[in-house]
């Protein structure tokens, strides 16, 4: 199992999220560097995590508190070839998913539409079949599927078959809120999805955390606070990360 570090983006800042109580969350204050700007704490992530894969969640643009696409943009130069972001932009169907990553990649420097992996979250997606528009054109798309108090979130059908390959197991209150992983709803969705690969979010503390949610099944886990709060140490994290 691959440990994915987590940049949440709000107001220009890195934010710490908190049990997914977005008026809550400020800035990050963080063992790994002394800022909260985003292109540092990304950098910080990588080097701490070895991950070749970054999640990265826009919630200025799922807020509509305004997007990120510069610091997006800025993001992609900074981390270079070879890593890729997942980008959760709380996009609603395919044609502004499409629309942000041509803005992001004219903006960049450098940056390719295949270094973006976008993020369809069950929160905000109203149109599902953006998943299979995104895989006709050639996007991976990613399916979060998005969770609150024991329920989900969103207005999308809860049937599996249109899920794409991999699908995020996201509960938001277990996110920034060291209470541990929440291993009940991971296995009920994992029960369901077939040969797709599924990813766990929120709750890992320490290595005891992770060892089980390595022992859930998952193929990988986001991962933010324990990294920033130096109690997932770089021994116990799997290192050279490449989630796809």
């Amino acid at each position: 199992m691959q440990v994915i570090p987590v940049l949440d983006l709000l107001d220009g800042h890195a934010v710490r999220a908190v049990r997914g109580e977005r008026s809550r969350y400020r800035p990050i204050q963080s063992s790994l560097c002394a800022t909260s700007d985003p292109v540092a704490i990304a950098r910080a992530l990588v080097a701490a995590t070895g991950a070749r894969t970054l999640y990265v969640a826009d919630l200025g643009a799922i807020l509509s508190r305004g997007a990120h696409d510069h610091a997006l943009a800025a993001l992609c130069d900074a981390l270079g070839d070879g890593l890729r972001i997942w980008l959760d932009a709380g996009f609603t169907a395919f044609a502004p998913m499409r629309a942000l990553v041509e803005r992001i990649t004219r903006l960049s420097r450098s940056a390719s539409p295949a270094a973006i992996v976008p993020v369809f979250g069950t929160e905000t997606l109203l149109d599902i079949g953006a998943i299979a528009e995104a895989s006709a054109c050639g996007f991976e798309p990613i399916l979060s599927l998005d969770y609150r108090g024991g329920r989900a979130l969103g207005s999308t059908r809860t049937e599996s078959a249109w899920w794409p390959s991999r699908v995020i197991v996201m509960t938001l209150d277990h996110v920034g809120a060291y209470a541990g992983p929440d291993l009940d709803t991971f296995a009920a969705v994992r029960a369901l999805a077939g040969g797709r690969e599924v990813i766990g979010a929120g709750g890992i503390r320490d290595d005891a955390d992770l060892a089980l949610a390595d022992g859930s099944g998952a193929c990988a886990w986001l991962v933010a606070s324990a990294i920033h709060d130096g109690t997932l140490g770089r021994r116990d994290v799997p290192r050279g990360a490449s989630a796809g």
